[in-house]
């Protein structure tokens, strides 16, 4: 079986595992610290805060950044539901922006429109998204919202190593936060680097940073700079006692275990290689399907793609997938479009609104992408796709 996506645990990942499970901490311990340390280092931004998954990521940067109940924020129709959903969380307006066909990543002359056709300050906020490892050009999208006086999230979830080039000619990482406020990544298995589950939020902003930490435990902080309450209150005489903490805001359990942590650690080790490994299959797939008028769109050979998915668009696709299956190829669809769903449809979305998205959609099929596929296993693919409609 040929999945589109397939986590690698090596020998190293399971020892680093096995050593957190016979140490004195499952969670709350060193290996959080070091997955941090070493993720901010490896995207280059200040700060770094591990959390359950790329959805509590989410969720705590719309609360950090305080959206509140009616609040618009702008995101594209085409990646996972939760990075529309986290705007729903806090009770926000979703406002869905179309894509840019050649790109699959959301427009900014969509979002500029919206823009200009609303009173200023009718919109907080912008999520855009690193579909399928492609990049958006965050320094216009930051132009933009400075323009607009809007805060900026990047999801970053398929693009862990991935870049764009500035105006200056500097290569930007994904997830620098040298743009957007704060930056999130998801660790499932399915992405660069597994943990399982598990998130991580980039941020350069020292603010936001103690919000995140607060927020991702139930709101609770422990630090003599911090508390509220008086020393005699919390039961101390000349200083706060050992055990005081102080719930101070409605914060959740979006903590990542160590063992995760360890493995996350283990994992990043190998990433760039991984990275590597998938740019010569993103390589291969374009040079297999160049020439064939069947595929009339694909992800291609792209300048800082990250190649999380590596996407053609063809006539029948249906077809198409019922025939990889029947030889045991699992492609997948990303993404049904989030307009479309039927929460989003009740909140008066409807087919038509996103015509470039829809029309992506209609012809979209991720092939297998993952750094362990071989090139016998990738040429079976190809070999099945072209087979198709030689001889559909």
């Amino acid at each position: 079986m040929i999945p589109y996506g397939r986590q690698n645990i090596t020998e190293e990942d399971i020892k680093a595992v096995t050593d957190v499970l016979k140490s004195d901490y499952l969670t709350q311990g060193p290996n959080i610290r070091q997955f941090e340390v070493a993720f901010a280092e490896y995207v280059g931004s200040k700060y770094a805060v591990a959390v359950a998954n790329g959805t509590a990521a989410l969720h705590l940067c719309t609360l950090a950044l305080g959206v509140n109940p009616g609040d618009k924020v702008i995101t594209t129709p085409i990646t996972f539901a939760a990075s529309a959903n986290c705007i729903r969380y806090c009770g926000g307006e979703v406002v869905f922006a179309d894509i840019d066909p050649s790109t699959y990543l959301i427009d900014i002359h969509s979002v500029r429109n919206l823009l200009e056709s609303a009173p200023k300050g009718t919109y907080k906020g912008i999520i855009p998204v690193d579909f399928a490892g492609n990049t958006v050009n965050l320094e216009a999208f930051k132009e933009l919202a400075d323009e607009y006086g809007l805060w900026m999230i990047e999801d970053a979830c398929h693009a862990p190593g991935g870049f764009f080039t500035d105006s200056a000619g500097n290569e930007q990482l994904c997830g620098n936060s040298n743009f957007a406020d704060l930056a999130i990544f998801s660790f499932h298995p399915v992405k660069h680097i597994a943990c399982g589950e598990g998130g991580m939020i980039t941020t350069n902003d020292a603010e936001l940073y103690q919000k995140l930490l607060a927020l991702r435990t139930h709101g609770i902080v422990k630090s003599n700079d911090l508390y509220v309450n008086s020393i005699e209150l919390a039961g101390g005489a000349e200083q706060y006692p050992g055990w005081y903490m102080e719930m101070q805001t409605l914060g959740y359990n979006y903590r990542l275990t160590d063992f995760q942590a360890a493995l996350g650690v283990s994992q990043l080790k190998r990433a760039d290689a991984g990275l590597e490994k998938r740019r010569a299959i993103a390589a291969a797939y374009q040079a297999g399907f160049s020439d064939k008028a069947f595929v009339y769109g694909q992800s291609g050979v792209v300048t800082g793609h990250a190649y999380h998915l590596y996407i053609i668009e063809v006539e029948d696709r249906l077809g198409l997938y019922n025939h990889l299956r029947s030889k045991d190829i699992f492609a997948q669809i990303h993404y049904i479009p989030c307009h479309l769903m039927p929460y989003y449809q009740n909140l008066g979305w409807k087919a038509g609104d996103m015509p470039h998205a829809e029309a992506y959609y209609r012809g979209c099929i991720s092939l297998p992408m993952y750094p362990t596929l071989t090139e016998e296993e990738q040429s079976f693919v190809i070999d099945a796709v072209n087979s198709y409609y030689h001889h559909g």
